[in-house]
This record gives structure tokens, C-alpha cells and sequence, in this order.
């Protein structure tokens, strides 16, 4: 049995050692208009054997159709050495006599071929390292696909991608040619070949389009493209560029995005109108009121001139309808709210939002708007500011709990609201603004009836907001010192003000709650075989409690181990274990979680995201669309209970001490062949010792009293990693392969006293 046994599990588990998982940098164009076929192409790392194409939603199709990789220099010598000899032999036989000729068919062929493949993927020392591999897909989309964003990911045999945005739209789409990475030494090469001269200075890019239209570009070093169109007098025109929503941040880019510029320029080159921005986002929008009928120019690029393949756009134009305000920002569940808009080409400024079906929360508000508009449900009475109470003497008398709906009207203005509190009481009071759009930088006030200040908040970081940079929402909690009245104050912290800065404030005592995000968004599993899965608790209003986490509805053979938040925890790393068969396509599969406070149950679902890095240090948690698990590979029934733990769990560790843990393992001789190692080892808790025992493995692990307190608790995560040296070329051993080669189902732990 071992000698079976043991090969077979080498071949299995070494098996994943060299397939490497995609990642996504960019996709180009990062969108379409439905009813239409495209290329596009997709820049990243290990794609070379990316086969399948998958994109969320319905109405579209994908397909692989080629990949490329820069040869390496070794490679691109041997070739540039054959061509050269081909092209001796070509010059000889040309200058010999006739009857004499050796040059033949087959050369020809070869050195085409030669040709093609250094033109196709020539060497390129100056390449980014996370872009460096392409794979063309090609995109069908069905004329009744629905638009707006989706998602798209790669798949290869056993691995699958994380996932990029993907558009679609109604619009006319017009997609300047892929860029290539700049490669010095190659235009040089070309250039002694005869073939195309090196770019030199600042490249342009400049062309006509008819509006409407969504334009697709990549900015490259130093570029600036332009399009021209023409406009009537008196049109409202909006040009918006989308390129921080494309791709939100680059790890290693400073400040984390593609910062956008748009300039419009007249028939004469001067310039009516630019953008950096709107309002906090990155991304500029331009309301064009066009002043005189002619021939503009829109310029786009960088704001520091900065560029490469990941610098992508999609610039659109036309009289298209966008909100710049809305009010209320929100409304309560189960009742009609009648809502304010700002902004151009609406066709309407009020409508009514229906949120009887509505549960709390954020949604889009609905309507047919170029911009998505976020718009807050909750369960609290609400009421709208009323004018005058920017003082303590004139405060607006509410009373809790209540969501106020107001707006900070005028520059350098403050609202200020009057409740009665008791001695002991705990309150919180909280604005929902720039979370929900809104320009306003909130600061919060809570003061006694003799004006003296008891609390008061600038910015409050939500975790759950992944696409914010500068959290401007104001976030206070306080015990009330005695019984009385006490007063919120409200402004804008720069002082500024206006019809669009609207705001909803909670006034309430706490109400304990948590919200839950999940990453990464794709997970890869053979089958049987188990993944690390991390959730993250974003606990709201002092909620500390334990949270137990659950597949929903998931699809038979799915399972979870260890999969608990503990008390005071901000986030669990546990596993996901798949079904014993593979999947003839990725699966969708969702978690929640559930608490019980005061009595009540807690349920809430687990949001996939993908946990990104900005400019080389900041972390956030990005939201995806679908939480997506690729289980492929040949089934291996003797692997499906390869690893239990023989014993009670949560395992007991002393504090300062050792804790001996047995699993069962495949038969043979596993330590010699692997080794385990811990995930994320929690902070405190090393594996000491692995030994081989009759009946599987012990396991010693050692804990750190310094770095760990009774009454912790959480998960150890195993991994396994090849125990072999490789042989190089030169006869020696290479350094020994760390890749995790499988993970082994969650041990709970708790520490205890010594």
C-alpha cells in the first residue's frame, strides 16, 4: 500500500507546485457595447496557460485566443544569431552565380518564421515584472446584455484569476490601438534591421469622434491623448473619464491610481474648461455648456505625465443625464420617500423611491442616470432639518432615536439639534455623507446645555467603505454625565457649504451590529482538498460578541472548518473544503454570519472582496461582485480524510507552555517527502515540532506567554509545502521550493492559563 500509496500522493500534491496562479493587472478595452464583438487583451502575471475566460452576469461570452510572454535574452540570442545567419546565406546567394543558388523555400519559411516570433515577443529587460504576460480574449456580447459593471476573471487548468471590472455600455464605442510597453534596446535593434525608428519625446495621440460615444485609451509615459468632436451652441455636454473606478489601486504607483486630467480646448487651441477631479473623486467629470458651435478638442492624461498598460480609461461624451445632489440622501424601510435631485440633463428633479420592500442599507437610487447614486435605507424615524438652528439657542428639539436629514447650506454654517438625555445614558451620533456622495467633510460636536464640550469627532475610518481614501464621516459615542438637555453640533470642516452638502445623522444609543467582508474573492481547491478563507468583522456601536460563520445555500460538498470570529475579534482565518468531485466551471458559493445581541439574532452576509495595497503600504478591503470557487483536478478518494485531528478541539495550549496536537496523515513517509508549515501563524504561537507517529503526525506547538493572554482563541492554519532539492543544470541544488502545495482543514485553539 505505501509504495502505491506514496508516489501517487507525490504526484498530486507536487503537481500544484508549478501551476501558478493568475493575477489580473489591467484589462484593455475594460469594456464593450452590447450587441457587439471585440478583442481585448489582459495584462498580468501567470497567464500563459490561462484557458477560460469568465465574466459575472448574463448575456456575455468569452474565449482564450492567444498569450505572450517577452523571450528571454538567451532565447532571443539564438534567434537573432539564426536570422543573421539567414540573412548571410540570403546575401550569398544572391551575389553568386546562376545555377549556383542555395537559398530555398524552407529558408525562407524559417526566417519568416524567426521574424514573427521576435517581433511578437521580443525581450524586454524594462518591463513591469506584474504586467509582463498578455492574453488576447475575445468578447461577444448579447444585444439584450444588460449594462453597467460586471467582472472578469481568468481560469487555467487548476487556478483561477482575481477579478477586474468589466463594462458594459449602450453608447458607440471608439478603442485606440493596445499599447506596448516601451523597449529601448529592441527599437534599437529594429532600427539596425531597417524596421520602424524608436519613439523620441512626448508620444500624441489625436482623433475624430462622433458623439455620443465611450471612448477606450491607455496612457503611456509622458502621453496625452486627444478627440476631437464637434458641439452646437447651447448643448450640455458631460465628459466624464473613468479611471480610478476601473482599476482603484496600484500597489506600487504613488498616490495608488491613474489621476486623470481633462482639458477641453476650442477649434483655436484655447482652453474653456479642465478637471482634476469631482468633488473627492479622483476621477473628473466636465458639465460642458457649449459656449459657441464648433470643432473641441478633449485632452486626457496623467497629472504627473506618469503611464503604462495599467493606465487605462473610458472617457465618455454626450447630453447624458447626471445627478450632482440628492435629498434627502435617504429614507426609512417600508415607506415612500419623495427625493430632490440636482444636476444636468435630468429629465425630472424629484421622484419617489419606494423602500416598502427596502431592508436597511445602501442601494442605487433608481432611475436612468449616467452615474450610479448611492441612496441609505433605515429602520429609525426620520426627519428633515428646519431652519434657523445654526446655535444652541435656536437648536432644532429632536428626539431619540432619529435620523436627521439635512444640508450644511452655506459656507462657514453649522446645524445644531436639542435632545434630552439622562444621567448614565450612552449615545452615538453619526453622519452618513460622503459615503453616500455627498462633498461634506463633517465635524461633530456633543456639548451641555452650559456649551461645555463632551465629546466631538473630525473623521471616522469605515472599513467597509474600500474605496474611500479620506474617510470625512464624523463618528462620536458618549455616556451622558447627568440628566438635562444636550445639543449635536454639525458643520463642514473646511468651511465649506451648499445646496449638495447634505448629510443624514443618527442620533440614537447604540445599536450593536457588525458587517462582514470576505477575500479573496476567487478561491482555488482540488477536490476534497481544503483553502484558507479570511473574513473580516467590521463591528459597529461597540458589538463585540462571538460571530459563527455558515455557507448559504451551497451546493452539495462544500463545508467550512473553524469557521468563528471570536469575541473582541476583528477577523477569522479559517477553511473552505470542497466538494470530492471537480466542477465543470467556477462555483458561486456565499457565507454569513450570525450573533445574537441582547437576545436577538444577527444575520449578515459576507460580502467577497479583495484585500488591495495602495501606493506600497495602505490596505483595503475592495468589494466584488461574487465570492467564486474553481475546484478542478482529478479526485483522489484515499485524500478526501487524509487529515483529521484525533482528539478534542478547540485544542488547549497553555500560556507559556506546549501543546501536543495528533492528525492522521497519509501513509509513507511524509516527513520526508513534505512539510508543514503555519499560515498567518497567529502572533505568539510557533510549530515547534512535526513527528511521525503510527497513525499520522504529532504536533508540538509552542506558545508565547509575552504575545498571548488566556481566554484567546482562533484557528492554526496548516500548510503543505514540498521537503525535496531540485537539481540545477550545474549539478547543484537549487533552493528548496516553498510553494504551498495544500492546506489542511482549521484546528481551533483557545489558550488557557498554565
Amino acid at each position: 500500500m505505501k509504495k502505491i500509496f506514496f508516489p501517487i500522493l507525490i504526484l498530486l500534491l507536487a503537481g500544484t507546485v508549478f501551476s501558478q496562479t493568475p493575477r489580473l493587472a489591467y484589462v484593455y478595452p475594460a469594456g464593450g457595447k452590447a450587441g457587439t464583438m471585440f478583442q481585448i487583451v489582459i495584462g498580468g502575471q501567470s497567464l500563459m496557460t490561462a484557458s477560460n475566460a469568465f465574466i459575472t452576469g448574463q448575456g456575455i461570452t468569452a474565449t482564450v485566443i492567444d498569450h505572450s510572454r517577452p523571450m528571454g535574452n538567451q532565447e532571443f540570442q539564438a534567434l537573432r544569431d539564426r536570422l543573421k545567419e539567414l540573412q548571410d546565406k540570403f546575401q550569398a546567394t544572391r551575389k553568386a552565380n546562376p545555377g549556383t543558388n542555395v537559398w530555398t523555400q524552407a529558408d525562407s519559411s524559417e526566417r519568416e518564421e524567426i521574424r514573427t516570433k521576435i517581433l511578437k515577443n521580443p525581450p524586454n529587460r524594462t518591463a513591469t515584472p506584474a504586467m509582463i504576460e498578455t492574453a488576447i480574449v475575445r468578447i461577444t456580447v448579447a444585444t439584450n446584455a444588460a449594462p453597467g459593471d460586471r467582472e472578469i476573471r481568468l481560469g487555467s487548468l487548476n487556478a483561477l484569476s482575481n477579478p477586474m471590472k468589466f463594462c458594459i455600455g449602450e453608447l458607440p464605442e471608439v478603442t485606440k490601438l493596445s499599447a506596448k510597453p516601451a523597449n529601448p534596446d529592441f527599437d534599437k535593434y529594429l532600427e539596425k534591421l531597417g524596421g520602424r525608428p524608436a519613439l523620441v519625446g512626448t508620444p500624441k495621440y489625436e482623433v475624430k469622434v462622433n458623439l455620443p460615444a465611450t471612448i477606450n485609451g491607455q496612457i503611456m509615459p509622458g502621453g496625452v491623448d486627444r478627440y476631437r468632436f464637434y458641439a452646437a451652441h447651447g448643448q450640455h455636454l458631460i465628459i466624464a473619464a473613468n479611471a480610478r473606478t476601473l482599476i482603484p489601486y496600484l500597489a506600487d504607483a504613488v498616490p495608488g491610481w491613474f489621476e486623470a486630467v481633462l482639458t477641453i480646448l476650442d477649434s483655436k487651441g484655447r482652453e474653456v474648461a479642465s478637471a482634476e477631479r469631482y468633488h473627492f473623486h479622483p476621477d473628473p467629470v466636465i458639465h460642458f455648456e457649449v459656449p459657441a458651435t464648433d470643432d473641441y478638442t478633449v485632452e486626457i492624461h496623467d497629472s504627473i505625465f506618469r503611464g503604462r498598460e495599467d493606465f487605462v480609461y473610458r472617457l465618455t461624451i454626450g447630453e447624458l443625464p447626471f445627478v450632482t445632489g440628492v435629498y434627502p440622501l435617504g429614507g426609512r424601510a417600508g415607506e415612500n420617500t419623495s427625493v430632490t435631485l440636482t444636476g444636468w440633463n435630468l429629465p425630472e428633479k424629484k421622484i419617489r423611491v419606494d423602500n416598502s420592500t427596502a431592508a436597511p442599507g445602501v442601494v442605487s437610487l433608481p432611475g436612468e442616470f449616467y452615474n450610479s447614486v448611492p441612496f441609505a435605507v433605515d429602520d429609525l424615524p426620520e426627519c428633515s432639518e428646519r431652519e434657523p438652528n445654526d446655535s444652541q439657542s435656536s437648536a432644532q428639539v429632536v428626539t431619540l432615536p432619529v435620523i436627521i436629514n439635512g444640508h450644511i447650506g452655506q459656507p462657514g454654517e453649522q446645524d445644531v439639534f436639542k435632545f434630552e438625555g439622562h444621567a448614565g445614558q450612552k449615545i452615538v451620533a453619526e453622519v452618513l455623507a460622503r459615503r453616500l456622495d455627498s462633498p461634506l467633510d463633517s465635524f461633530l460636536r456633543l456639548t451641555a446645555a452650559d456649551g461645555k464640550q463632551l465629546a466631538f469627532n473630525d473623521d471616522f475610518e469605515d472599513k467597509g467603505a474600500g474605496l474611500d481614501t479620506h474617510h470625512a464621516d464624523s463618528y462620536l459615542a458618549a455616556t451622558l454625565p447627568a440628566d438635562g438637555a444636550y445639543f449635536i453640533h454639525i458643520t463642514d470642516t473646511q468651511s465649506a457649504g451648499g445646496p449638495d452638502y447634505a448629510y443624514r445623522l443618527r442620533l440614537s444609543e447604540p445599536r450593536p451590529d457588525f458587517a462582514l467582508r470576505v477575500v479573496p474573492s476567487s478561491l482555488n481547491l482540488r477536490p476534497g482538498m481544503s483553502a484558507s478563507v479570511t473574513v473580516f468583522a467590521l463591528r459597529r456601536d461597540g458589538f463585540t460578541n462571538a460571530i459563527n460563520l455558515e455557507l448559504k445555500d451551497a451546493p452539495w460538498g462544500f463545508s467550512l472548518s473553524g469557521a468563528r470570529i471570536a469575541e473582541n475579534q476583528d477577523k477569522s482565518q479559517f477553511t473552505l473544503k470542497a466538494p470530492p468531485e471537480p466542477s465543470a466551471r467556477p462555483v458561486d458559493i456565499a457565507i454569513e454570519g450570525r450573533a445574537t445581541v441582547n437576545g436577538h439574532s444577527l444575520v449578515r452576509p459576507a460580502m467577497p472582496a479583495e484585500d488591495m495595497m495602495q501606493a506600497f503600504i495602505y490596505k483595503h478591503l475592495v468589494p466584488s461582485k461574487e465570492l467564486v470557487v474553481n475546484v478542478s483536478g482529478k479526485p483522489q478518494p484515499f485524500l478526501r480524510d487524509a487529515f483529521k485531528v484525533i482528539g478534542a478541539t478547540p485544542v488547549k495550549i497553555s500560556s507559556g507552555g506546549t501543546a501536543r496536537v495528533k492528525i492522521t496523515a497519509p501513509p509513507g513517509v511524509f516527513t520526508e517527502r513534505f512539510k508543514l508549515q503555519l499560515d498567518n501563524p497567529p502572533d505568539g504561537l510557533t510549530l515547534q515540532k512535526v513527528s511521525p507517529l503510527a497513525s499520522g503526525l504529532e504536533l508540538v506547538v509552542a506558545c508565547d506567554a509575552e504575545k498571548t493572554k488566556p481566554g484567546e482563541s482562533g484557528n492554526l492554519i496548516l500548510n503543505v509545502l514540498p521537503n525535496f532539492q531540485v537539481a540545477a543544470k550545474n549539478n547543484k541544488f537549487a533552493q528548496r521550493r516553498t510553494a504551498a502545495v495544500a492546506t489542511l482543514p482549521a484546528i481551533p485553539y483557545k489558550i488557557v492559563a498554565p
